[in-house]
């Protein structure tokens, strides 16, 4: 388990240090989750080690919610001041990753051609 979550760390570490080289606008560890994910395809497969390092971290993952609620309740008084911005945002997101992932997904069930046209 420690070396999995060394691999974990290790990777975010990596696409940490991408982003601070190349002025990336992508935050570090989505960089790194990237380089994961292409290294495990480019292998086959999920070690046994990594997939129940993750399934834990997964199984804790509420807990990770307490930073943020801890910190919209320190910055009551800006959140409240900026609520409609934010409520806007926060819907306006949620309807695109909902549109992206539909027209993903119907991508994937016609066999990869977006518009079902076979081409």
């Amino acid at each position: 388990m420690l070396g999995a979550l060394t691999t974990l760390l290790i990777y975010q570490l990596i696409g940490e240090v991408l982003v601070q080289m190349l002025a990336l606008p992508i935050p570090g560890p989505v960089i790194g989750m990237m380089l994961l994910f292409l290294s495990l395809w480019v292998k086959g497969g999920i070690p046994a080690a990594l997939h129940d390092t993750a399934n834990g971290i997964l199984q804790h993952l509420s807990l990770l919610f307490v930073p943020a609620g801890v910190g919209v309740m320190v910055h009551f008084a800006r959140v409240s001041g900026e609520w409609l911005p934010i409520l806007v945002a926060v819907f306006v997101s949620t309807a695109l990753a909902i549109a992206v992932s539909a027209l993903t997904m119907q991508a994937l069930m016609r066999g990869g051609s977006p518009r079902g046209d076979g081409k």
